[in-house]
């Protein structure tokens, strides 16, 4: 009796000890698909999970989709979306200006050239996504061909999700651009963020390119993940909970440029340093908790009748 009493009392320690454990979702996408090959083939030979977006109008754009997809990664349409900047647009660049039947066109032309895409994210476009108007126009050709939207969040003022409401089209948002540099330690610090995020938020969607200096840290960090990070494709996150920050009408004026995503924000410093928290407190908050949980409390109770003949 006495041993089986043990075993009982380490069993329920061990299930007072332990919690639901969730893993952090971690979605990696490679944008600019199309145009390097021989980098790209790289990014294929990654585990199936990482997402990879493709440039419709770049010359190996359906090689390299379908490529991609033969791996079982998912494909995106990586569509050039106006900036705010003023620079020379590409081939069937989306404007807030177009008409429905023009931003029609260039969508349906853009899944002939993208095989087996199941979303779209935007190359550059901060003057296209922090135009309400012109994403709603957007987001009605989505619907038509099941597409959800990526926004890559190369503006703050983002009105997609407003832009998609009511039209049953998805969107999801980036976290993390990984290589604003091409500094490997950088690199590996914007990874090693979105880890964080991912681990402090359930998920995050980081965005990346076919660089060699991207590739190689994505060679050595995500066969390394922590145990409790979930390499996730970017559309198993369609579900997950999103915060739309947006303000319609307040894009930025042209001669301002939008703020660099890559920088991140400031820490803010605490006012008094804090107080150190020693291992014996921490064994002592343990300790309560177990004695008070309710499985310890009928356990004990048990062990308190056990052996005593019934009346």
């Amino acid at each position: 009796m006495l041993q089986f009493r043990r075993v009982v009392v380490v069993v329920a320690s061990m299930l007072a000890f332990s919690v639901p454990a969730f893993a952090g979702k971690l979605a990696i996408v490679v944008d600019d698909f199309g145009y390097r090959p021989q980098t790209e083939n790289q990014v294929i030979a990654m585990p199936a999970a990482v997402t990879v977006a493709v440039l419709p109008n770049a010359p190996h754009a359906k090689e390299m989709a379908t490529k991609a997809h033969n791996a079982g990664h998912e494909v995106l349409i990586h569509l050039p979306m106006a900036p705010l900047s003023k620079q020379p647009l590409e081939k069937d660049t989306l404007r807030p200006d177009m008409s429905s039947a023009e931003i029609e066109r260039i969508i349906s032309d853009a899944v002939s050239k993208v095989p087996y895409a199941t979303g779209l994210n935007n190359h550059m476009g901060s003057a296209m996504t922090s135009s309400l108007f012109g994403m709603q126009k957007v987001m009605q050709v989505l619907g038509h061909y099941d597409l959800y939207f990526l926004d890559s969040m190369t503006i703050g003022n983002s009105q997609a999700m407003r832009a998609a409401s009511g039209t049953g089209v998805k969107v999801i948002k980036r976290k993390v651009f990984l290589d604003d540099t091409q500094n490997e330690s950088d690199i590996r610090y914007q990874f090693n963020r979105a880890v964080d995020l991912a681990r402090r938020s359930g998920s995050a969607i980081a965005i990346g390119h076919p660089h060699p200096t991207t590739v190689r840290v994505l060679q050595q960090m995500l066969y390394n993940l922590p145990a409790d990070i979930t390499l996730v494709r970017a559309g198993s996150l369609l579900n997950e909970p999103q915060t739309d920050s947006s303000t319609p009408g307040q894009a930025l004026p042209h001669n301002q440029p939008p703020r660099n995503p890559f920088r991140g924000v400031k820490l803010c410093k605490a006012p008094h340093k804090p107080e150190p928290v020693y291992a014996s407190r921490f064994f002592t908050v343990v300790k309560d908790s177990i004695s008070e949980s309710t499985l310890m409390k009928y356990v004990m109770n048990e062990w308190q009748g056990w052996g005593k003949k019934p009346p």
